[in-house]
């Protein structure tokens, strides 16, 4: 049997969850509905879903508290989330309302296959000799004024010196 996929909404609900047991440790229906900007009853209706569902714990005008596999999901949109802001912020350089805000959208969508790319790029970035934080901050001039400043003659060079200083570094270390 095949498990039910949840909606962005019900991933929503979690994720805010996990993130008030983070903050506030106890959970209460009023600090989701401030959250999530939504009214007492449409909180409650949500969270009978979950019950059901059982992703959460909770009984009328109790705490609310995920269960191992409500955390477990919540903690994964959390992770998508995060992964793709920080892409968004990071390397693309959205402000970071506008990155959280599509974060949040996007984080229902994207495959693992696609988020794992994202990580990898990432990394990419941070350890290839060709790019690094001079090849992010280039991607930014560009993307503000549709040119590089300087040369590329200037950057050729100066990729050139770092592939040498490298050649030399893993060459020490192979002997």
């Amino acid at each position: 049997m095949t498990e039910k996929r949840l909606t962005p909404t019900e991933e929503d609900y979690l994720e805010v969850i996990l993130n008030l047991e983070k903050d506030k440790k106890i959970v209460r229906v009023k600090d989701i509905a401030e959250k999530m900007m939504v009214r007492l009853p449409t909180v409650t209706s949500m969270l009978n879903t979950l019950v059901q569902e059982g992703l959460v714990i909770h009984e009328k005008y109790e705490y609310v508290e995920l269960t191992k596999k409500g955390k477990n999901i919540a903690r994964e949109v959390w992770h998508r989330h995060i992964t793709i802001r920080n892409f968004l912020t990071n390397i693309l350089h959205i402000d970071d309302k506008i990155a959280d805000e599509d974060a949040c959208k996007m984080e229902h969508a994207i495959t693992p296959v696609t988020l794992e790319r994202f990580v990898k790029f990432m990394e990419f970035i941070k350890v290839c000799p060709r790019a690094g934080s001079d090849w992010v901050q280039n991607f930014d001039e560009y993307r503000l004024h549709g040119r590089l400043t300087g040369e590329c003659i200037e950057c050729m060079e100066d990729l050139g010196e770092r592939l040498n200083a490298k050649i030399k570094d893993m060459e020490k270390r192979k002997k």
